[in-house]
């Protein structure tokens, strides 16, 4: 079996769709409340005597109530505006598509926790703009120890107030999430609680330059962006042009995630790959707290941050950590796992204890020179070229019984080059229906035609750090750049991110390993924001069979008719 190509990527009915949520956006905002108190611009000074403003919402009445905090370069101020008998949505949910719409309160900023649900289940809210952006004073630094130390600043501010009780929890999405490991290694005394959704912790290997490859898709557009309407000190995209290697300057902007202690309810979606996911799950994994939730989903990411459900999961954890309430929280499983069978179709959510999952059968599939995954490899070795800027070498696992298949993926193969000396290698995992067809889910910026998982890695950058690596997860240094001679053979690892996926009985896993990224041409709209550096041109041989040992990874759980 092998995939049927003209079902591999979007086509009109999607782009049609795309267009429409483009002129009339997927998303319900409701009117304000009444009874809230809500202080605009109210003044936070520095140790340096910088003037940061934030926004404040409170329920009627004194308090004191505990804190849910958010601080980002958006602008707090930057909210729905009236249009007609409703309100007109932010540009960023025409230009990313929304699966199914969130739901949230006119005094919604972007990826921040809505005032009036929060207000009425008895908390305050301080949305903060960061140093350099919106109404606040100052240059900033972005993910610096600089904005951490704002922020922390911020927390000890907020948790003295006399409306406060003293205990701060954060909360928010992308930024607003990833902002949250700095500030939270550096244990701010009011800080008693964090719920980072969706947040990268290493900006290099989790979004900037992923298996040590270069973004240029979201990245440039993302920094530009900020840089327009902010005063900064560092442009995001200039410095990961000039750095392709991890120095210094990508390490100041890497939480020391052991350090973080306070209780951690963390979202790490499957469908952003590419962005957040691998740095939440890491980060789950990671971080020294005794008391860590991970919420899984392959759904809408803002669509499920404002959902019924993950409001439920954030509230009965900030009641818990914030409210004290004895709500049963302690005694949730660790990890809320979610499996999909498509885009549409979620086939299980139940709790686990661990990632990556207790009982993963770590089952490798050896790549075959007749394209198949087998369960050995062949016993003589084989070789199959593929061009760097065009070329797919395809191959193929059909499961006897249905699977699921749950956490991250490893591919190792040998490599040589022909015509060049270095080049980037893409490895993405598919599904395919008994038809043949290829089986779309949720991916990034809100992409609906995305693959099950995927991995990168640039050749030259492909020394392990064999002391952090694992048989399932290889971790690079990215510190010295190694380029192949002619005829050189070397043995690759590459990191396919975690995801969780049902395959039944005559379905298909596809593994394509191509040298340049999977769309050729670059599209938000239609086909994501995502878009990577190729390499030169040339040749890459892949080596099969024989001592090489080439093989997929994969975590299988065996579906016993749940």
């Amino acid at each position: 079996m092998r995939i049927d190509r003209r079902n591999a990527a979007p086509g009109w009915s999607y782009a049609f769709e795309r267009i429409r949520q483009i002129l009339s956006p997927n998303v319900a905002i409701a009117p304000p409340p009444g009874g809230v108190n809500f202080e605009r611009d109210v003044a936070v000074p520095m140790r340096d005597g910088t003037i940061l403003r934030v926004n404040v919402f409170r329920p009627h009445g004194d308090g004191p109530f505990p804190v849910v905090m958010c601080a980002h370069p958006y602008g707090k101020d930057a909210l729905p505006k009236p249009r007609g008998r409703g309100y007109a949505p932010l540009l960023q949910f025409r230009i990313m598509r929304q699966p199914m719409p969130p739901h949230f309160s006119a005094w919604t900023g972007w990826e921040s926790p809505d005032p009036a649900f929060w207000t009425a289940h008895g908390y305050a809210v301080v949305n903060a703009d960061l140093r350099g952006f919106g109404h606040s004073d100052g240059v900033g630094e972005l993910l610096s120890a600089q904005e951490a130390q704002d922020y922390y600043e911020l927390i000890e501010w907020a948790g003295t107030q006399p409306w406060s009780t003293g205990r701060v929890g954060l909360n928010g999405v992308s930024y607003l999430a990833l902002s949250q490991w700095m500030v939270a290694a550096l244990r701010p005394p009011h800080l008693a609680a964090i719920c980072p959704w969706e947040g990268f912790s290493d900006c290099y290997r989790d979004f900037a330059r992923p298996g040590g490859v270069r973004e240029d898709g979201f990245l440039p557009l993302w920094a530009g962006q900020v840089a327009r309407v902010g005063r900064i000190k560092d442009n995001l995209r200039a410095e990961q042009l000039a750095r392709p290697l991890f120095d210094e300057w990508w390490a100041a902007r890497c939480a020391v995630l052991e350090r973080i202690d306070v209780p951690a309810l963390i979202c790490g979606s499957f469908s952003d790959q590419g962005l957040h996911s691998r740095g939440s799950i890491e980060a789950f994994r990671r971080i020294g707290s005794r008391e860590k939730w991970l919420y899984t989903h392959r759904g809408g990411k803002w669509a499920t941050y404002y959902s019924d459900e993950a409001l439920g999961w954030q509230r009965r954890f900030f009641d818990c950590f914030l409210k004290g309430e004895e709500n049963g929280m302690r005694a949730v499983p660790p990890v809320r796992l979610e499996v999909r069978s498509d885009r549409e179709s979620v086939s299980s959510v139940r709790g686990e204890t661990q990632w990556p999952l207790e009982g993963t059968r770590w089952t490798p599939l050896y790549l075959a020179g007749n394209g198949d995954l087998a369960a050995s490899p062949a016993p003589l070795e084989e070789t199959q070229a593929i061009d760097a800027r065009s070329g797919t070498a395809s191959f193929v696992w059909k499961p006897s019984r249905d699977v699921e298949i749950c956490g991250p993926m490893m591919l190792q193969l040998g490599v040589s080059l022909e015509g060049c000396d270095d080049a980037t290698l893409f490895a993405f995992v598919r599904k395919i229906d008994r038809n043949g067809v290829n089986v779309p889910f949720e991916g990034s910026y809100g992409f609906g035609y995305d693959v099950v998982a995927k991995g990168s890695l640039k050749l030259s950058l492909r020394a392990l750090d064999e002391a952090k690596s694992s048989p399932w997860q290889p971790v690079y240094p990215f510190a010295a750049m190694q380029r192949l001679a002619p005829g050189e053979i070397v043995t690759v690892r590459v990191e396919i991110l975690s995801s969780a996926t049902l395959f039944r009985a005559g379905e298909a896993l596809q593994l394509d390993v191509r040298g340049r990224w999977l769309y050729a041409h670059r599209n938000p709209p239609i086909r994501g924001a995502q878009f990577y550096e190729t390499g030169p041109a040339g040749r890459i041989v892949l080596h099969l069979g024989g001592a090489g040992d080439a093989h997929l990874l994969v975590p299988l759980q065996l579906h016993e008719g749940r």
